[in-house]
């Protein structure tokens, strides 16, 4: 019994987590970066935010951004 408990909480888990989409932001010097979630874009600052897939908040210039993507 305890074996289909974890088994159901470890799908249960999988799929929580598959809901969330990743972007990839192209920057204007040909990087990419790879996120978690969708970039938020601060109309008073300019600047866009983001989590790494480390899971650490960034921030970068909305100018240096060239695209952002769903992935």
């Amino acid at each position: 019994m305890k074996y289909v408990l974890g088994a159901a909480a470890l799908v249960l888990a999988t799929l929580v987590s598959g809901c969330s989409s990743n972007y990839v932001m192209a920057t204007r010097d040909g990087k990419m970066i790879m996120t978690k979630g969708k970039p938020e874009i601060d109309k008073e600052t300019g600047l866009v935010k983001y989590t790494d897939r480390s899971g650490h908040e960034l921030q970068i210039n909305g100018d240096e951004v060239s695209s952002i993507v769903e992935r």
